[in-house]
């Protein structure tokens, strides 16, 4: 299961058993970039297969997940998402009322973005043969209108490598903000499949973040962005550190976590921020953008509790959590999920 949930063995498993024998590409972001989404032509193109246990949980379910994180992963590319195609893969036996309420979902979260599902395929299996249902989009966008004048402002504050908001384009001094609370939705599905009881409290965060990382980049000043699904902000932020080359620095009390989360990850001892979410953003900005593009995001009601975390540096070659009591501790990219089966 670890080899699947977005941490380090899985990073290890691409590397060896996937990527190695798919390597070769020419294209602009290629798939050995391990991005979130590859530009090919121009043209910024991701795919993902969701796997959700249960199926419908408090905040959302498969289909308004399905569409949401393809989305993402094209906006953080510095993409405009423009179409997606989706395949359903469904168990024999599954209740049609369930089917229904999980297409219903997806097209609705599909019209509320204006991302339309313009094609796709369905199958079904025999009983016992997979969980349920599994579904599988794919999306493709144009580069966003905002882009080139968004890396325009970042360039008047220093060199940046890439023509989109890959990875590796972070660098010292750089801002860190996140768009909102870290954990909500891997705390809100695990609470509700375990019947911990932490789900009266919480919901998951489930969004398109289509509208508001377009207002940001219009703003400008932005270098990279990534969604912490699999693995959280954790993993999110030691990967721009591994494949950027320059630690990060967080202060722990601008993180923003709810007490509910923090409540059931205390008593469940995971750590927060190794945990998936599925409606924020993390934002890497040039200083003098920063407060621009914190603006920008509170703006809009994905990013009402958005806030400046930290700053990338050259004094690590990691990333490290001042602790509010001013010490300071390594924030390691998680081996697994602590909470598996979210996405």
């Amino acid at each position: 299961m670890n080899h699947g949930a977005g941490g380090e063995l899985m990073q290890e498993f691409l590397s060896q058993h996937v990527i190695s024998h798919l390597r070769g590409s020419h294209s602009e972001v290629p798939l050995e970039a391990l991005d979130d989404s590859a530009v090919v032509d121009g043209i910024v193109f991701t795919t993902d297969g969701h796997t959700v246990k249960p199926l419908i949980f408090p905040g959302g379910d498969i289909g308004s997940l399905s569409v949401a994180g393809t989305v993402n992963d094209i906006s953080v590319m510095g993409g405009e998402p423009i179409a997606l195609s989706c395949a359903i893969i469904i168990e024999e036996g599954l209740d049609i009322e369930t089917v229904d309420h999980v297409m219903a979902s997806l097209a609705a979260t599909s019209r509320a973005c204006g991302v339309p599902v313009v094609t796709g395929d369905t199958k079904v299996m025999e009983s016992g043969s997979i969980d349920k249902m599994v579904v599988v989009t794919s999306g493709i966008g144009r580069r966003s209108p905002h882009l080139d004048a968004n890396l325009e402002r970042a360039r008047r504050s220093r060199e940046v490598k890439s023509e989109w908001l890959t990875d590796d384009n972070v660098a010292d001094g750089d801002v860190i903000i996140v768009s909102g609370r870290m954990g909500d939705h891997g705390v809100a599905l695990l609470s509700f499949r375990e019947g911990y009881g932490f789900e009266t409290e919480l919901e998951s965060d489930i969004a398109p973040l289509n509208r508001m990382i377009a207002s940001a980049l219009e703003v400008g000043g932005i270098v990279t962005i990534k969604d912490p699904t699999r693995g959280g902000l954790a993993n999110c932020l030691n990967e721009w550190s591994s494949k950027s080359g320059v630690g990060i620095e967080l202060e722990a009390q601008s993180i923003p976590v709810s007490d509910t989360v923090n409540n059931a990850c205390e008593l469940l001892g995971i750590d927060p921020l190794s945990i998936g979410n599925e409606g924020k953003a993390v934002i890497a900005c040039v200083p003098e953008a920063a407060e621009d593009v914190l603006a920008a995001l509170k703006r809009h009601p994905e990013g009402a509790n958005a806030a400046i975390i930290g700053h990338a540096t050259k004094k690590y070659d990691r990333v490290v959590i001042r602790t509010e009591m001013g010490g300071r501790r390594v924030l390691e990219p998680p081996v697994g999920d602590p909470v598996p089966r979210i996405c």
